[in-house]
């Protein structure tokens, strides 16, 4: 928990347009990285997606807003209904 805190006041000292710009490489990167994946068959495709909208979500309000709606879309899917034979 110390190291976390110890991160967190670090990232807080970066000035601001550092800190959005280091969000949005590294939070784009795996939305766009998970875009492409869509086309290739495997399960890698919405994880690196919803990974690239938190990273993104902690300097961009529209971010987190967004990621919530995808919170809320996938609370109301049922796997049991989903993959029924």
């Amino acid at each position: 928990m110390k190291m976390k805190s110890e991160i967190s006041k670090g990232w807080k000292l970066l000035p601001s347009p550092i800190r959005k710009t280091i969000v949005s490489v590294f939070g784009s990167t795996f939305i766009v990285i998970g875009l492409l994946l869509s086309v290739l068959p495997g399960p890698f495709t919405i994880p690196l997606v919803i990974l690239g909208l938190l990273i993104l979500g902690i300097e961009f309000a529209w971010a987190q807003r967004t990621l919530e709606k995808v919170k809320a879309q996938g609370s109301k899917l049922n796997p049991k209904r989903l993959f029924k034979k």
